[in-house]
């Protein structure tokens, strides 16, 4: 292996997540490009193999960008290359290592931390240090580097990436808005990069072969031509191959926009939407402006007159709320029928306002990664527990898609006190969230809507029947196979009810 100087890493949650941050700061290295190298490696790889990989390089300095899913890991990884060459410098960058009064353990391992956007700010240390000049200060405070002036990085997806890996990419940087739970409540603007600059690196990665596209942007739709002009650079492809991710402000859907989304085909559009809560003494606590008639119209809208799948978030644990409160959020949102409801738990993120209504509220972290809440004034530990086992089940059962005939049991009503008690019922029946079969899932939702929530056996077993034969899985359990026969036996005897009626029909008709 050929050495560098600079060695750019991190440790992504999944291998199909490609880091833009790194491609970032590999695009802006400038002189010192040619004598970097990316790598990119995932939760699974075990530090000391990470380590053996980038001390290969033989770097100078390794840069490690640091989230809240890497963190812990990070810290290791950074402690064993101290270990074994102490004279590599080490620099953490990232948003966990963002704020000198609140940095974690493992940024104690780093000589140098980057806080804020370092695509100049950390060549501009590396061109320090490999000229023998060792900066005092340990944290490097970086300023917001122009847009107009950064190299773009696609050009640094390579071609196993773009077979392989979610390829993600930017309009906009920065936030208007200031939910205090958000790192983006801190940037109070957005800056936008030259349009023209962004079609033509669009245009290059389609030529590539890219056809999924996740943008980034906090607020896609806050900036009415921009989001025209991108939707009709992807409507002139014509390319019904095409997978676009967008988040989107819920309250904001201008009249303008919406000829270009009806005119994308199934399968193509991808909208998150963080509706958050929909309680206006939460909002108000967390300083988030939202129109929510706005949201609900928008949300009927984009349903009713679009093919695009709509992604809504919940937050549950926000100041303010409590579990009352939060059930009628949920079920307003379900009445609107988006294709999936992500319930999330609060999270306290380093740097965010949210961290100062700690005392107010008795908010209580999990002072480990990812820093969930556990308690507040409103909810106590054993509710947020209750609720984080529900948001999984939902995950499992609802926003899987695998159980479309058996979720319309439920209706169109308040489900989510239902679902409540089928999610206490599972724990109380499993003890886990995670690992449980398909066939064994199937068996217990059986068990659970007829048993715990009183529906009717055979229209359950109809209905999960369905979904099983249309998900065309294998291994079903007995009590399918009967069921089919059940309803194939009565599909038959219906058959032949109208046969009869026919024929009685065909010979009144000769009599007469």
């Amino acid at each position: 292996m050929n050495g560098s100087d600079v060695v750019l890493a991190t440790i992504n949650a999944r291998y199909h997540h490609a880091s833009l941050g790194l491609r970032y700061l590999y695009a802006n290295m400038g002189a010192l490009r040619e004598r970097t190298a990316l790598c990119e490696y995932t939760l699974e790889w075990r530090a000391a193999e990470i380590a053996e990989r980038i001390l290969a390089h033989r770097p100078r300095i390794v840069g490690l960008g640091v989230y809240i899913w890497n963190v812990a890991e990070s810290g290791e990884l950074a402690a064993l290359i101290k270990a074994v060459d102490p004279r590599c410098v080490v620099v953490m960058g990232g948003p966990e290592v963002g704020f000198e009064d609140d940095l974690p353990d493992a940024a104690r391992h780093a000589d140098y931390v980057v806080a804020g956007q370092g695509d100049f700010a950390f060549r501009d240390l590396c061109e320090r240090l490999l000229a023998g000049e060792a900066p005092a200060d340990r944290f490097v405070r970086a300023t917001n580097p122009p847009l107009s002036q950064l190299a773009l990085p696609y050009g640094d997806y390579d071609a196993e990436d773009i077979a392989h890996r979610m390829i993600y990419v930017e309009a906009s940087r920065g936030c208007p808005f200031k939910c205090e739970f958000c790192l983006s409540a801190l940037d109070r603007t957005a800056w936008h990069f030259d349009l023209d600059r962004v079609l033509a690196a669009l245009d290059s990665l389609y030529r590539r072969g890219v056809r999924h596209f996740k943008f980034v942007d906090r607020t896609f739709n806050l900036k009415r031509r921009h989001v025209e002009r991108i939707l009709d650079f992807f409507l002139d492809l014509d390319d019904d191959s095409l997978f676009l991710h967008f988040e989107l402000i819920p309250d904001r859907l201008p009249e303008a926009i919406k000829p270009h989304l009806r005119r994308f085909a199934p399968g193509t559009l991808q909208f998150e939407i963080g509706i958050q809560t929909f309680a206006p003494q939460v909002q108000a606590i967390i300083d988030r402006r939202q129109d929510e008639a706005a949201t609900a119209a928008n949300l009927e809208w984009l349903k009713a007159h679009t093919h695009a799948h709509v992604h809504a978030d919940l937050i549950f644990g926000l100041p303010g709320e409590d579990l009352a409160s939060f059930a009628r959020g949920f079920d307003r949102l379900f009445a609107l029928a988006p294709d999936e409801i992500q319930v999330g738990i609060l999270k306290r993120l380093r740097g965010t306002p949210m961290t100062r209504r700690a005392r107010e509220y008795d908010l209580r972290f999990n002072p480990a990664p990812p820093y969930n809440v556990l308690s507040t004034d409103r909810v106590d530990f054993a509710t947020v527990q209750r609720v984080s086992r529900f948001a999984r089940y939902f995950d499992m059962i609802a926003n899987s898609g695998r159980f479309a005939s058996t979720l319309a049991l439920f209706g169109r009503g308040p489900l989510f006190d239902r679902f409540l008690a089928l999610s206490d019922w599972l724990y109380d029946t499993v003890g886990r969230t995670h690992r449980i079969a398909l066939p064994r899932l199937f068996e217990l939702l059986d068990e659970g809507l007829v048993g715990r929530l009183g529906m009717d056996r055979d229209a359950v077993r109809r209905a999960l029947a369905e979904d099983f034969a249309r998900g065309g899985f294998k291994g079903a359990p007995p009590f399918l196979d009967a069921a089919r026969a059940s309803s194939e036996s009565a599909r038959a005897a219906g058959h032949g009810r109208r046969q009869a009626r026919h024929v009685a029909a065909r010979r009144a008709g000769a009599t007469r």
